[in-house]
């Protein structure tokens, strides 16, 4: 009888899990192939993309595994979204919030003119689109785009010039969600806006921390900067067809790249 009492809930999240898997099968089949610039039914949003995979990883992370979901106190949130790619992120933030205001960031010129067409394509209002990145100072600055969503801060001989705005000028009144997914620009974005003195006007937060093989380390100065501005934070490394370098068995080699995601909620005490 112990059995039959716990069944039926032990049943519904694995049924709950199997239809995910199932979905995600099915999501994977359509959209892994597709051509650079090809147009996608999800959600029931029609939405242009760069490549196959990108857009598959992404709406599986963004609309499925809710990496960006939060709660928020009112009815009209104020959302800045620090890496937008193709728009993904912003036509979330909008289905949960549809009187959401959102600033959304993308220094790549290429996927600009995408998240731009994606936006006006699924009739998005209330939303401010700026083809610019996000660092510690403002201005022009080199990146390196491979025209999908790994484009970044670098030098090289296929760089572009791109500009470079400071976060804090946009911090004047109470942002009640940020993100950043900017390839490595967190900790430089999150240090100038603690030197302006307005990173307390951030309730939440959800940053991508990228850990390059080449480049120094800076998750745990992240996590000391969030931790001594009075946030609360949480750690997550993604699901394997994400990030399958920080699964066990671990490995460190002189090519290991890994990311993870760190949420941020400023505590109430």
């Amino acid at each position: 009888m112990k059995l039959l009492k716990i069944c039926p809930s032990f049943i519904s999240q694995k049924m709950q899990s199997f239809l995910i898997r199932l979905h995600l099968t099915y999501l994977r089949k359509r959209v892994w192939h597709l051509s650079p610039g090809c147009r996608v039914k999800l959600n029931n949003f029609i939405i242009q993309i760069t490549d196959g995979p990108n857009c598959y990883i992404q709406y599986k992370d963004i609309f499925i595994r809710k990496i960006y979901h939060f709660s928020a106190t009112c009815k009209r949130p104020l959302i800045i979204d620090g890496g937008s790619n193709i728009g993904l992120s912003v036509l979330y933030f909008k289905s949960i919030y549809p009187n959401a205001k959102i600033i959304a960031f993308e220094p790549d010129p290429n996927v600009f003119k995408i998240l731009c067409a994606n936006l006006d394509r699924n009739n998005m209002k209330g939303v401010t689109s700026i083809n610019a990145g996000l660092g510690a100072q403002k201005g022009t600055i080199s990146f390196l785009s491979d025209r999908s969503s790994g484009g970044h801060i670098g030098q090289g001989e296929a760089a572009i010039e791109i500009y470079q705005e400071c976060l804090s000028s946009y911090l004047n009144e109470q942002i009640d969600f940020l993100k950043l997914n900017i390839e490595g620009s967190e900790l430089a974005v999150l240090e100038e806006i603690e030197k302006s003195g307005k990173l307390n006007n951030i309730k939440e937060i959800v940053l991508e921390y990228h850990g390059w093989s080449d480049k120094k380390q800076q998750l745990g100065d992240i996590l000391k900067l969030l931790d001594r501005n009075g946030y609360r934070y949480l750690v997550h490394d993604f699901d394997s067809s994400t990030c399958i370098t920080s699964k066990p068995p671990f490995r460190i080699t002189s090519s290991t790249k890994w990311f993870c995601l760190v949420y941020a909620k400023r505590s109430e005490n």
